[in-house]
Formats: structure tokens, sequence, C-alpha cells
């Protein structure tokens, strides 16, 4: 089954957090309304909340309780967004100007504040201390994630560890907890949901792993932005360490980062790409990437044979070798 497939599989369920997300951040103020409603009319893949509704299919599953998992936890994923591209002084995301750019970087910073708060507001819906504690510690830890990056920004001999730790706490944690509060939600065992939580943190490496490679190597058509963004505000990614440990390409490298770094992204960004392109740091990225989904999947192997373990094993493979 292709990943489209699941996809209309769960049209209906999906539908209703659509819906859902559209309403909670529809406000009595206008322009809050427009600027929260602009990203998530844009669109994405919906990952976390297709996560929170296959993990609740280990329970008791209740689209009315898994809702008030899946909305809150990509309003969350929504606002760090939003957050990211005034860090970023990013133009463009998944095809669209960014609130950012359409506004300005007070009223961008205001609707991310506001997207966070009415991602809290909805999840405290549920009685269960646990999910509050769990996606709370998740919160914390993004947010160090995102200080960590901008205090690591141009710097060239932080190790691979640093970047997986970083990567973790931006990116896999909220994936993971995505995994685990579904089943939390649907009152699934407390194995089941860790082993739902592993599964989730592999992937979620993976996955930034894979963003990281396809940003050296995608089209702007294939990323909704210009291909290099990370590397042009100073974001050293995996690929770019690797390269970096290479004899043959680590001068000219860090020549070309140099150059980025001093002309504030506008020179030097072509070159390291095309350096990066033809050391072994894309290959040997995507190699660690394969290691995390092969996790991944071991984390599912004592789980139940039902059409959601297969659903989730169809992501894993979809996401190691994602295009987009």
């Amino acid at each position: 089954m292709k990943l489209l497939d699941l996809y209309a599989k769960m049209k209906g369920d999906l539908n209703r957090i659509e819906q859902q997300l559209e309403k909670s951040v529809t406000s009595d103020h206008a322009l809050m309304s427009e600027t929260s409603l602009h990203l998530l009319k844009a669109g994405g893949k919906r990952i976390r909340p297709v996560f929170v509704l296959l993990s609740g299919k280990f329970g008791d599953y209740r689209l009315d309780v898994l809702e008030r998992v899946a909305v809150p936890l990509e309003l969350i994923h929504m606002a760090s967004l939003v957050h990211d591209d005034v860090i970023d002084d990013a133009e463009t995301r998944r095809g669209q100007m960014t609130v950012k750019s359409k506004w300005d970087n007070r009223i961008a910073m205001y609707t991310g504040d506001y997207i966070y708060a009415k991602a809290l507001t909805i999840v405290t819906e549920l009685p269960n201390p646990h999910i509050h504690q769990i996606l709370s510690k998740a919160m914390v830890e993004m947010c160090i994630g995102e200080m960590e990056q901008i205090r690591d920004f141009f710097n060239t001999e932080q190790s691979v560890r640093q970047y997986l730790l970083r990567i973790r706490r931006k990116t896999a944690l909220l994936i993971a907890t995505s995994c685990q509060l579904g089943a939390v939600a649907a009152n699934a065992d407390r194995v089941t949901a860790n082993r739902l939580y592993r599964f989730g943190y592999n992937v979620g490496m993976a996955f930034q792993i894979r963003d990281d490679v396809l940003d050296l190597c995608g089209t702007e058509k294939q990323l909704g932005k210009p291909p290099g963004s990370d590397i042009r505000q100073g974001n050293m990614t995996l690929p770019v360490l690797l390269a970096l440990r290479e004899e043959a390409v680590r001068d000219k490298l860090l020549q070309a980062i140099a150059r980025i770094r001093e002309s504030d992204g506008t020179d030097g960004t072509d070159e390291a790409i095309r350096l990066i392109r033809a050391s072994r740091g894309i290959a040997a990225a995507e190699e660690m990437a394969d290691r995390y989904i092969a996790k991944s999947l071991a984390a599912l192997e004592r789980l139940p044979d039902i059409p959601a373990k297969r659903d989730l094993i169809e992501i894993a493979h979809f996401i190691g070798k994602r295009n987009y």
C-alpha cells in the first residue's frame, strides 16, 4: 500500500482533524485568524496527527478523545514553524509566503505564541495528568533544541553527537510523543505506549536527517523553498558535518561557509552545496537515516499484528526514502 492509499483510508478522521485545526485557530480577532490560518491553509503532511490516530488503534480508539491530542500536537508543530521562519529569515514555506514575510516579525512571533496557547487550551480538556506531563516535557525540550541550533550557527567544529542531540529535541521528540500520546489517550498499556514512543523517536530522527539531506539535494519545487536554506543561515546539518571530515573537501568547504557568513547568505551557498554533493556526506547521512528506520521497525516487532502496525511500517519506509 502506498502512502496516499493510507491517507485515503483515514480520510474521514483526518478531515475531522483538519476541521478542528481550523476551528481551533479561528479567533474573533480578524488579523490573528488570518495569520494563523495562513500556514494551516498551505497544507502539510499532518504526520503527527496520523501517528496519534494510528497509535490509538492499539487501545480504545475514540476520535473525540484522540483529536484532543492530535490537534494540539499539530498546532505545536505549526507554532514552531512560524517562529523558525523568523529566526531563519525565511521568505517561503510549502511554496507560500511565510507569516513573517507576508506581515512582519512581530506579527509572526505573536501568531506563534497564540497557536501554542490554543494547543494548550485544547489538551486541558483531557483529565489525564500523564498526558500533560509528557506534552509539557516535550515542549521544554523543543525550546532547548531551538536554542542549541541558534548557539551552533556556523559552528563547523561541532560533533555529530551534538547534531543528533539537537534534532532529537527539535524534531524526534514531538513525533515520538505523538505516537506515545495516541496510545496513552486510548488507554493502551504502558509497554505498548513505550514501544510506540521508540518507534516514533527513531522515525523522527530519520525524518529530520532526510529533511536535511533534501535541503541540499532537492529542488525548490520539491521543497517549497530554495535549496540550501539551512547552510545559508548557518545551520550545520549532518551532511555538512560529515563532508567536513573529508580532507579533500574540508578547506574549500570551510572557505565557502565563511563566505556565506560574511555575506549574510548571499555568496558561497552554491559552492558549498556543490562541495557537499561531491563528498560522501550525503550518502553517509542517508545510511544513518536508514539505521534509524531499521530501529523504528524493530520497535514494532512485538506489537499486535493489526492493520495500524502495517500502516506504521509503510510510513517508516516512506520517510526513509521520501523526496519531498
